[in-house]
């Protein structure tokens, strides 16, 4: 098998740590440890631990903390995975052969395009409409889907646009799986970081042919952990786990016990009430900032997660605008060329308040000099 060479990670991977401000990022300013856990006890649990191998799917005690989060299910329904990004990879590999019909919400996280293109699914697209707020082409969902579809993948919240589907818009996309079998694949690493606070709703007890795919880097501000996971049926979060072993084996026991700490109820309110607190205090940054570039720059308001995707009026290529960016002012952002989208930019404001303001203003300085 070729890979697909996934374009944004090798941009982000090369270069977020070497530029003076990374607003290429897609979720908020991390949590520190001592944060997450500031009684004295749980750090005598972290600095008492041993660093052998855990229990490989996640322990019960997480499990059954993801499990919450889920109405009915159990910690059977669950296997933990180094990161959403290592979950998506589980659930492609184990649902992709050669010739599969995979339907795939486009603009989207692209890593799942790549892996489904690497195992030779037959990839169609269901847009997402600029020009109705970034809602989905329910229409082309209705054309696109057969009898051969096995696959409807989809990323709510989305990454990069920061829509959220509607009831409506849920139910048809699981009334057009179930007329033909179809399983859905929902990714949903942004619950938790809308910015009105109404948790989305989660495709979860819906329909029974489903796969989730989330983690705790997006929402809970924690993705140095790297802890995701598979919710689904028991069979097939067994197989996620049968797959796992040929990846990364297991979480490391560090991030097990943190995860589970995180996820404790009062913790995680605590969480999600710091991530929806920094959207709120720098999307009015990002907002204003854009309104001063006098028509340069347009937006559909985000309604989760802490990324601008933003349609720029210039002639010139995004991947080139970018690559300038960072060479004459040491900002890195994400090209719309990445997403296969020209004249659009995504960045993110999920940073302290004043590195926001510092890389927008070199942003600004550089868009002045193109026009």
């Amino acid at each position: 098998m070729k890979i697909e060479r996934f374009e944004m990670e090798r941009m982000e991977s090369t270069w977020e740590n070497l530029v003076d401000y990374n607003l290429s990022e897609s979720g908020v300013h991390p949590v520190r440890i001592a944060e997450l856990i500031p009684e004295p006890d749980e750090r005598e649990r972290l600095l008492a631990m041993e660093l052998g191998y855990s229990q490989a799917n996640g322990t019960l005690e997480l499990r059954d903390n993801i499990a919450r989060l889920y109405e009915g299910a159990s910690a059977e329904n669950i296997t933990v995975t180094t990161g959403t990004a290592e979950a998506n990879f589980l659930v492609s590999w184990m649902m992709t052969e050669p010739g599969d019909e995979i339907i795939m919400m486009v603009p989207n996280y692209m890593q799942l395009w790549g892996l489904f293109k690497s195992f030779g699914a037959d990839l169609k697209p269901l847009p997402l409409v600029e020009q109705r707020g970034w809602h989905v082409d329910l229409d082309q969902l209705e054309s696109t889907i057969s009898a051969k579809t096995k696959l409807i993948a989809v990323c709510n919240p989305n990454n990069p646009t920061g829509a959220i589907l509607t009831a409506e818009e849920m139910e048809r996309i699981i009334a057009a799986a179930e007329r033909v079998g179809a399983w859905i694949l929902a990714d949903e690493v942004y619950r938790g970081a809308e910015l009105n606070g109404e948790m989305t709703e989660s495709f979860w007890g819906r329909y029974e042919r489903l796969i989730i795919t989330s983690g705790l880097s997006k929402g809970y501000g924690l993705p140095g952990l790297r802890i995701g996971w598979v919710a689904s049926t028991p069979e097939m979060a067994a197989q996620a786990w049968a797959y796992h072993d040929y990846t990364t084996i297991g979480p490391a026991p560090a991030s097990d016990f943190l995860a589970t700490v995180a996820l404790r109820p009062e913790t995680r309110a605590r969480l999600l009430d710091r991530t929806r607190k920094i959207l709120n205090n720098n999307y009015p940054i990002m907002r204003e900032w854009i309104d001063r570039q006098g028509g340069l720059l347009s937006l559909v308001e985000p309604r989760a997660g802490a990324i601008a995707y933003l349609r720029y009026n210039l002639e010139i290529d995004s991947v080139e605008l970018v690559e300038r960016l960072r060479k004459e002012q040491s900002v890195l952002i994400v090209p719309g060329a990445h997403f296969f989208m020209n004249n659009y930019l995504r960045i993110g404001y999920g940073a302290e308040s004043e590195y926001l303001r510092e890389g927008l203003n070199r942003i600004e300085s550089f868009l002045n000099r193109l026009k």
